[in-house]
């Protein structure tokens, strides 16, 4: 049509018919008949705006780019790239020039317009994820080891607490294996460094609980006791309950990975996990906090500890006496049974939306179960 013409007779000699036999407009026709004037022929045209006030600065992308390229491999995420932005964009004073810090989907999209990042668009996006942390710093600690090997290929094994709300590195300790010794030192240095929490969530390892092994009361179970903690564990070969600390132990090796120096010995090893920790809690930006985490513990109003248990909207721990006929009951529409011979005694339920766990009083795992919110009566628990 118009797009093969020439600036001849573009129209087949009779403007009017053309346009009807076209169903054209004659004010379009005749803004394409100028611009066939103008260019001599009709080509296609950019239909892209000549300005975009809402645009990010291209000084704002070359930043993002630089920080892109300069960051750690594994510390150059949008999050982290967000949270260095900010001290680039007060030193420069983007304020006075209209400009504010992107977006971490806008980041992204910077970053793939420049070929930085890898598209994934099967990898589940993070907002589809459900985030459960307790409210306050010191509501609950994570304690869980893992096992690194020194430069001369000999293991050692690395015991890490957390807080869950504010993912604070309480206490990282070395030892020679995970042991209850190792568990202990780390736990100890947990409570001496920034107070006692409310609770304790550990795996069954070993190293935090004897009912697999010898049976009885173990020493780690012992100390976090007397300190005043309630000491609860996962359920068993299900990770995720302590996922937070899991996490972390691949951030800590990927650290330890990148370091000038490796460790030859433990007390090496310590000295760097000792430099990781003040790293971690105060230079490096959590995605979960969006600040470094101890930042974000001394930012909040209230710590929790041992004088009340947590109470959140997302999940909630109750402290609950089984009845006679071997029952507990969660709130005044929900009952289930954790069966008689536990009559009398006092069970900690953890209840998260639809789920429920319970634990002994030395924090072993009892049971769970998925409420169905249409009944009062919920039946027996499903053994751990």
């Amino acid at each position: 049509m118009v797009s093969q013409t020439t600036g001849a007779d573009m129209f087949d000699g009779n403007f009017a018919r053309w346009c009807t036999d076209h169903g054209i407009s004659r004010a379009t026709a005749y803004r394409h008949k100028k611009r066939i004037e103008e260019d001599g022929r009709w080509t296609a045209r950019s239909r892209r705006p000549t300005s975009c006030p809402h645009a990010t600065a291209w000084e704002v992308e070359a930043e993002i780019v630089r920080l892109r390229l300069n960051l750690p491999h594994h510390e150059r995420g949008a999050d982290t790239i967000a949270y260095h932005l900010n001290a680039v964009a007060e030193k420069q004073h983007w304020s006075e020039q209209g400009w504010t810090i992107p977006s971490r989907a806008t980041i992204n999209k910077i970053l793939s317009r420049y070929h930085l990042v890898v598209p994934e668009p099967k990898k589940r996006p993070k907002s589809s994820y459900r985030r459960f942390c307790y409210r306050k710093p010191r509501d609950c600690y994570q304690i869980d080891a893992t096992e690194v090997r020194l430069a001369t290929g000999a293991k050692a094994t690395v015991f890490e607490v957390l807080d869950d709300c504010t993912r604070t590195l309480v206490a990282t300790r070395v030892a020679d294996a995970e042991t209850a010794a190792g568990a202990i030192a780390a736990i100890i240095a947990a409570f001496t460094d920034f107070g006692v929490p409310a609770l304790v969530l550990a795996d069954n390892g070993s190293a935090f609980t004897s009912r697999r092994t010898k049976g009885g009361t173990s020493g780690f179970t012992r100390v976090v006791k007397r300190a005043g903690a309630r000491l609860i564990h996962s359920t068993p070969y299900h990770p995720q309950t302590c996922g937070k600390v899991e996490r972390h132990h691949r951030t800590f090796k990927q650290w330890l990975a990148t370091h000038p120096t490796q460790p030859t010995t433990l007390i090496e090893l310590q000295q760097l996990c000792d430099t990781y920790q003040r790293f971690y809690n105060t230079d490096r930006p959590h995605s979960a906090v969006k600040m470094p985490p101890l930042q974000a513990w001394q930012n909040a109003p209230l710590l929790g500890g041992p004088q009340a248990l947590p109470i959140q909207h997302d999940a909630t721990v109750h402290a609950l006496i089984v009845s006679s006929a071997g029952t507990v009951c969660i709130d005044s529409h929900t009952r289930l049974s954790v069966g008689r011979r536990r009559a009398g005694q006092t069970i900690t339920l953890l209840h998260d939306d639809d789920h429920v766990t319970a634990y002994t009083a030395d924090g072993n795992v009892i049971g769970h179960l998925h409420l169905d919110h249409t009944k009062r009566y919920q039946g027996q628990l499903q053994p751990a």
